[in-house]
């Protein structure tokens, strides 16, 4: 069980997410938090006599989850003896030992630094003909349900919702193949490949059914640029538009986000639409201001219907009349209007 220390928010606040979300000061905590529930499950695994089935993640999401694994086998004794990993994917064609091949990717941050068994790390094989890939995606499921299944698998996101390299308009029964990568998801690894001409079009993933069918799924993400794809994610309805939606339907899921990646969502973002608010200067500011830029309405011109029909009675209630905080809010905002950014030194800005 993930559990974070920054993240109080109790099951009512959580009201509007469909998926279990634990939210942590940054990505370095939320981690090492994820690293704690893996290396608790491969524990419980060896004290039971069998192995752990892992399903593993690459881009940036998973780097630090992998450096704290690490430091565990080092300094804490993990051992990995026990383990066997299954990628989720690989881009194709791609050769074992290019810069960019998960291959290397998974030697470098993981595999070379613990003692999991080589035949044990499987990856998707970006080297295969075009013939050869259909029997070998299906050989790829067939060893993970000999194994038994996933036990977890751990994902990050992509910015249009793709898990894996499952893209939009994938379906929820999709087999592991060899997919046509979307144009965002490319120009989001051109930087990698030194350019979009030189970034692959294709790419062999784990597909949608298979992730589902994992026992645990832990997704990472980090950071302001995934926050609106969370949102639509934990929040909004299941679509093929965006996979990672899908597991609005699994059982055992938890997203783990820092708190850059969790400011779109409605607890965060509106929390006044969940609760009771102790409405501070700085949450009534937080509160009028974006009031005003959804409904594209100078602060000025916000009426007391405004404030009701968009959550926020309780705050009318408690300050008076519309026009009361519209005032109160716009003479702190103008304020802050000034030509010294930093303030005019020695001046007395309170008015």
């Amino acid at each position: 069980m993930v559990k974070s220390s920054t993240d109080k928010a109790t099951g009512f606040e959580k009201c509007f997410e469909y998926i279990n979300t634990v939210i942590f000061e940054d990505s370095d905590t939320a981690s090492k938090a994820v690293a704690r529930e893996v290396a608790r499950l491969i524990r419980e695994k060896q004290d039971n006599q069998q192995y752990c089935v892992l399903g593993l993640a690459t881009g940036s999401s998973p780097k630090g989850l992998y450096a704290e694994l690490v430091r565990l086998h080092r300094e804490e004794g993990l051992s990995f003896a026990n383990v066997i990993s299954f990628n989720l994917d690989e881009y194709y064609p791609m050769e074992y030992d290019s810069i960019n091949s998960y291959v290397r990717f998974m030697k470098e941050l993981l595999f070379d630094h613990v003692d999991i068994q080589v035949q044990n790390c499987h990856i998707p094989d970006g080297t295969l003909s075009k013939q050869e890939i259909s029997e070998y995606c299906s050989d790829y499921e067939s060893k993970i349900e000999a194994r038994g299944g996933i036990d977890l698998q751990i994902l990050g996101i992509g910015g249009n919702g793709h898990i894996g390299f499952n893209e939009s308009g994938s379906l929820q029964n999709s087999r592991t193949r060899l997919v046509a990568l979307d144009y965002m998801t490319r120009v989001a690894a051109s930087k990698d490949f030194l350019g979009l001409i030189n970034t692959p079009r294709t790419a062999i993933t784990l597909g949608v059914k298979k992730i589902m069918e994992a026992k645990q799924v832990i997704l990472m993400a980090w950071g302001e640029k995934k926050s609106h794809v969370v949102k639509s994610t934990v929040e909004g309805e299941v679509s093929s538009k965006v996979p990672a939606s899908y597991l609005q339907e699994h059982n055992q899921v938890t997203f783990v986000l820092d708190k850059e990646a969790s400011s779109q969502l409605t607890r965060v973002q509106s929390p006044w639409l969940l609760e009771n608010m102790v409405w501070t200067d700085k949450m009534i500011r937080k509160a009028v201001l974006g009031l005003a830029l959804r409904l594209k309405k100078p602060i000025l011109m916000l009426t007391d219907d405004d404030y009701i029909e968009n959550g926020m009675s309780d705050l009318l209630a408690e300050e008076g009349t519309s026009y009361d905080i519209n005032i109160k809010v716009f003479n702190k905002l103008q304020n802050t209007i000034t030509v010294w950014p930093g303030g005019k030194p020695g001046s007395d800005d309170s008015k």
